[in-house]
């Protein structure tokens, strides 16, 4: 497997680049935004290990991008901080992964791997579901021909969804992706962001799978 570290701390990418390394993977490090824009032109990796923080801007930029030119490489993003904000944000940018600094390297090594056998997510640029559509890349909603406004929150959540093309999300990988535990605050949160999605878009946008978790379509299951 291919993996690129846009990291501007040396310790890190040094560290990353032998711990990659030794489980098999071509790995190549970038410290800036523009060299890692200047690596990517040419090279294709299969996973990204992006840091939030970086010496010309942030990784939120490079994810954009990237998913605008309809690379869709997982990414799994680093944090100074657990921040929900930072998640929230992250997600919107295109991110598929967290992990906080300081992170256990055999955590991180764990979170490449399975992101490299998951491989690139659908990122569909329009959802129709009925007479509701989802833009996914203005986040914009519109139902029955008007828009509806949708929080940072509840985007986050229909964007994981909408990635994975109508199959199940599980409710461990929304409260992972989106709020950073699973507590029962935030296990809570999440059937209030449902709930909301729901009088918003309509009761069938959003599918429950009793046990499971959710997907986009019809019914309860």
């Amino acid at each position: 497997m291919q993996v690129l570290v846009v990291d501007d701390h040396h310790e890190v990418r040094d560290l990353l680049v032998r711990a990659l390394g030794r489980d098999g993977h071509r790995v190549e490090a970038c410290a800036t935004l523009a060299e890692a824009r200047a690596r990517l032109a040419a090279w294709t990796p299969d996973v990204i290990v992006l840091d939030l923080a970086l010496p010309d801007g942030s990784g939120h930029e490079l994810c954009r991008e990237l998913r605008r030119k309809e690379r869709s490489a997982p990414i799994l993003m680093l944090t100074a901080h657990g921040e929900v904000s930072q998640r929230v944000a992250g997600l919107e940018a295109g991110a598929d992964d967290f992990l906080a600094k300081p992170f256990a390297v055999a955590e991180l090594r764990a979170r490449v791997r399975a992101l490299g056998r998951r491989g690139p997510l659908t990122r569909p640029a329009v959802v129709r579901l009925g007479d509701v559509e989802l833009d996914v890349a203005a986040r914009r909603a519109v139902r029955d021909g008007r828009d509806v406004p949708i929080t940072a929150r509840e985007w986050a959540v229909l964007e994981m969804l909408a990635s994975r093309a109508g199959r199940l999300a599980s409710r461990a990988a929304i409260l992972d992706a989106v709020w950073g535990d699973d507590s029962d605050a935030a296990s809570a949160s999440l059937d209030v962001i449902v709930g909301r999605i729901r009088r918003k878009l309509g009761a069938s946008v959003v599918r429950t799978v009793r046990g499971e978790g959710y997907a986009l379509g019809d019914g309860d299951t």
